[in-house]
């Protein structure tokens, strides 16, 4: 019996990681104009077209319980232990409502080993923390063990971006009211961070999109202290490649490494928007 990770989609994790660390995902929601699809199903170009089409900004819902059930259950078929770690659960029922899938499992599979991580965080910072518990399983470690190195990871881990504008997350309630329209007003850029607490923070604050983009940077380059303790770095983007290629760029020469890009898909996007940019990292204590 091996460890088996299922994480959800707004980990996006690139498909080649998920192939080579043998990763499930696990679908969440997108309800535009009343219509409801799989996040996975979704076209980021076709999808942010549309939303900038659209009259109001979509919403987006957890997976849905036959996906998780099917998921899991087959996992339990072929004598699996399954490790879920799934977006924070300040962002989402997807946590929660995992717990009722466990409990349904083990009526009909009481023999079951099925345990869930709450990464506190999404997007590569997730991602990170189910790469992670993956390679930890196939070199053999107990679930115990599995889930320590989660705990580390997500301990030692940040997700950093600064949005284009603060329209979807005033609407969508992610930072307060008054500090996206006092950013509207003064084209304050604001640095999000994801909090220990699992909920969307403001980090500090820049006057503008260049300074905010260099800001990543210099948070990411203080915190790991040295470039020697940065395990993985990864640039997030939302529709704006180009953007993302020239801060991967950016970073790979003050690192000496390889940056890779990823573009977040549409149920962190339809919260942040378009335009928005930011660094997933993991990094050694120090």
């Amino acid at each position: 019996m091996s460890i088996k990770i299922v994480t959800d989609s707004t980990s996006y994790l690139p498909e080649s990681l998920c192939k080579l660390y043998d990763i499930s995902i696990v679908s969440l929601n997108v309800i535009m104009d009343g219509v409801s699809q799989r996040e996975i199903d979704l076209s980021n170009d076709t999808f942010y077209t549309k939303m900038a089409e659209s009259r109001e900004i979509p919403t987006s819902s957890q997976p849905i319980p036959e996906e998780m059930m099917e998921t899991f259950e087959s996992l339990i078929k072929q004598g699996h232990s399954i490790l879920g770690i799934f977006i924070s659960s300040e962002m989402s029922g997807t946590y929660a409502n995992s717990h009722l899938m466990r409990d349904l499992l083990l009526e009909k599979y009481p023999d079951a080993d099925i345990h869930f991580f709450d990464s506190l965080t999404n997007c590569m910072q997730m991602g990170f923390i189910a790469v992670e518990a993956a390679k930890a399983a196939q070199a053999g470690a107990s679930m115990e063990e599995v889930l320590e190195r989660c705990a580390y990871v997500r301990q030692h881990s940040r997700f950093v971006f600064t949005p284009e504008v603060l329209t979807y997350l005033q609407k969508g309630g992610r930072i307060g009211g008054a500090a996206a329209l006092l950013g509207n007003f003064l084209q304050i850029k604001p640095i999000l961070t994801v909090n220990p607490d699992g909920k969307t923070d403001v980090y500090t604050k820049v006057r503008t999109k260049k300074k905010a983009v260099a800001k990543l940077i210099e948070i990411l380059l203080e915190e790991i202290g040295d470039k020697a303790n940065l395990e993985d770095v990864i640039v997030h983007h939302i529709n704006c490649e180009e953007e993302g290629k020239a801060l991967a760029h950016a970073l790979s020469t003050q690192l000496d490494k390889s940056v890779s890009i990823q573009s977040i898909g549409p149920v962190i996007g339809l919260h942040v928007g378009p335009g928005s940019i930011g660094i997933a990292y993991h990094y050694k204590a120090h």
